[in-house]
C-alpha cells in the first residue's frame, strides 16, 4: 500500500496543483508495481502498456523516478528481467517486446549509482556477468534485421552499417514516427548511433568507478569513434540540426524530432552545434510552441495537431531526455521552462479532461491526451514513464534540485528565478543523507542528518549536520 511518507515531500506554494499531480503520479506508479511468478525478479515496475510484455526503454526511464524511493519502488531491480534472460538464459514468464529497444542500460546504471551510492551492481554488471558489454556487443557486432527470438514478442530490426545503424519505428520506441517517410530501411537513425555513444560513455564511467582501466579505455575509444561519426555525417550545417541520414549516400533526411537531442545527452556535440540544435526549441514552428518538444516539428508535413502518437504528440521520455541533455550544456533556465510548461500541460489536462488521470502522451495543441495510431485516445493511468513529468521534472528542474550525487556528497541546485513563493523538498534522500531544502523569502533553509555540499549555480556551500540558512 502506497503512503505519502515513502517519497520526498514537495513544497510549491506557487502551484498547489503541481503538488497534487506529484502525489497522483506516485499513486499510479505504485499501482504498477507488479508481482509476476516466473520472472527472474518477480516484483518489478510494469510499464503500464501490455500484460506479459516488458519494454527495455520504458523500464530504464522509470528508474529515474523510482530512485527517489528505492526501498519501495523496484526500479533498478527490474533491469534484471532483461539481463538474466538475454545473457544468462534464465527462463522468464514474460516476453521482452523489443530486444533492440534503445540501449540505455549503462546510462541508467550509472545515474542510479551516483544518486544512491550503491556500488554493488557495478562489479557484477561489468566484470562478473559483463551484462553491459554483452548488450553493447549484441547490437554492435551482429545483423539483427528480421531477427526473431523466443525471448521476444517482436522481430528485431537493428542492422549495423559503417556509418551507423538502420532501425525501425517500434523498436526505436517512436512507433509511427515519420522520420523515414514510411520506409524505415532507407535511413540510418541518429538516435541509434547517439545511444550507442551514450552506452559506451557510461560503460567507461562505471568501469572507472571500480578501477577497471582496460574496460574503461576500450569503451572510451568506442565513444570517441561513435561521436566522430555523429559529427562527420549527421549534422547539417545549413539547418543547424542533427538529422537521420540515407543509408546509401548519407544525405540528410530532414525530419526534425527530439531524437536529435540524444546526441547532446551523449555530450557528442560541440558547444556551437549544441546551441544551434537547442535553438529549435525556441522556434514555435519547430520544437517550441504552447508545450515544447512535440515529437515531430510543427512545420513538418506529417505533424498531426491531435498528436497522432509519434506524429507530434508530447511524450515524457523524449521530453525528460531532452531536459537532461540541456543540463549537459548548462541550459538550466530553458530546462526549467520546458519542465514547467510540460507539467502545466499535464496538470491542465488532468483538470479539464475526463477521466482525470495521467496519460501515455499529450496533445501538442490542446489540454487533452493525444490520439494514438488508430485515432483513439492513448492509454490512461500511464505511470509508467509519464511519471517523469510530475515527479522527476518537478523535483529536478522546477524546484531545481537537478542533480544529487551520493558518491561526491553533493546536491546541485538551480534556484527559481524571481520567485516570491515558498518551494523545496523535505525528506530528500540520496545515499545515506536525508535533508530538507526549502526556499522562502529569498533564504534557503536546510536541515540535514549529515554534512554535504550544496552547489547553488556552481557556488559551493558546505552544509553541516543540523540546520543551516543561506541568503540567495
Amino acid at each position: 500500500m502506497f503512503e505519502a511518507n515513502l517519497v520526498p515531500e514537495v513544497i510549491f506554494d506557487e502551484r498547489p496543483d503541481f503538488v497534487k499531480l506529484y502525489y497522483k503520479a506516485w499513486e499510479q506508479a505504485a499501482d504498477h508495481i507488479k508481482t509476476v511468478p516466473g520472472l527472474p525478479v518477480e516484483r518489478y515496475m510494469d510499464e503500464a502498456c501490455m500484460p506479459g510484455r516488458l519494454w527495455i526503454w520504458d523500464t530504464c526511464l522509470m528508474v529515474h523516478f523510482c530512485k527517489y524511493s528505492p526501498e519501495f519502488f523496484p526500479g533498478i531491480q527490474s533491469l534484471d528481467n532483461f539481463y538474466m534472460p538475454m545473457y544468462d538464459h534464465v527462463p522468464s514468464s514474460c516476453k521482452i517486446h523489443h530486444l533492440d529497444n534503445p540501449p540505455l542500460f549503462a546510462w541508467i546504471e550509472y545515474e542510479y549509482y551516483r544518486f544512491t551510492g550503491d556500488k554493488s551492481r557495478i562489479y557484477r554488471n561489468l566484470v562478473e556477468k559483463c551484462y553491459l558489454q554483452k548488450h553493447f556487443e549484441f547490437l554492435e557486432n551482429e545483423c539483427h534485421f528480421g531477427y526473431d527470438s523466443p525471448l521476444s514478442g517482436s522481430i528485431a530490426m537493428w542492422q549495423k552499417f559503417d556509418a551507423g545503424y538502420a532501425w525501425a519505428g517500434c523498436p526505436s520506441g517512436m512507433d509511427n514516427t515519420p522520420r523515414s517517410r514510411g520506409n524505415y530501411q532507407r535511413i540510418l537513425w541518429v538516435d541509434a548511433l547517439a545511444q550507442m555513444a551514450l552506452s559506451a560513455k557510461y560503460i567507461a564511467k562505471l568501469a572507472r568507478e571500480i578501477n577497471e582501466t582496460a574496460i574503461a579505455a576500450e569503451y572510451e575509444q568506442k565513444y570517441e569513434e561513435k561521436s566522430a561519426l555523429l559529427n562527420k555525417n549527421y549534422f547539417d550545417e545549413t539547418d543547424g540540426c542533427y538529422y537521420d541520414i540515407g543509408i546509401k549516400f548519407h544525405e540528410f533526411w530532414k525530419v526534425l524530432t527530439p531524437a536529435s537531442f540524444w546526441v547532446l545527452l551523449a555530450e557528442a556535440a560541440t558547444k556551437e552545434r549544441a546551441a544551434r540544435q537547442i535553438s529549435t526549441i525556441y522556434d514555435p514552428n519547430l520544437l517550441g510552441g504552447m508545450v515544447p518538444l512535440p515529437t515531430v516539428a510543427r512545420n513538418d508535413c506529417n505533424f498531426v495537431p491531435t498528436g497522432g502518437y509519434w506524429n507530434g504528440a508530447v511524450w515524457l521520455p523524449t521530453t525528460y531526455m531532452t531536459v537532461k541533455a540541456l543540463e549537459k550544456y548548462n541550459e538550466f533556465d530553458l530546462a526549467s521552462d520546458i519542465a514547467y510548461m510540460t507539467v502545466n500541460h499535464m496538470v491542465k489536462t488532468y483538470e479539464n479532461f475526463f477521466p482525470h488521470t495521467i496519460w501515455e502522451c499529450y496533445s501538442p495543441t490542446a489540454f487533452e491526451p493525444a490520439d494514438n495510431k488508430k485515432g483513439k485516445y492513448v492509454r490512461k493511468d500511464f505511470c509508467g514513464w509519464s511519471a517523469l513529468g510530475p515527479i522527476s521534472l518537478f523535483i529536478e528542474n522546477i524546484i531545481g534540485l537537478y542533480r544529487a550525487d551520493a558518491v561526491a556528497g553533493k546536491v546541485e541546485f538551480h534556484p527559481r528565478k524571481n520567485s516570491s513563493h515558498r518551494y523545496g523538498v523535505r525528506n530528500f534522500k540520496f545515499g545515506n543523507i536525508s535533508c530538507d531544502i526549502i526556499v522562502e523569502n529569498g533564504v534557503l533553509n536546510c536541515r540535514s542528518n549529515a554534512p554535504f555540499t550544496l552547489e547553488i549555480d556552481s557556488v559551493s556551500h558546505r552544509i553541516p549536520c543540523g540546520e543551516t540558512q543561506i541568503k540567495l
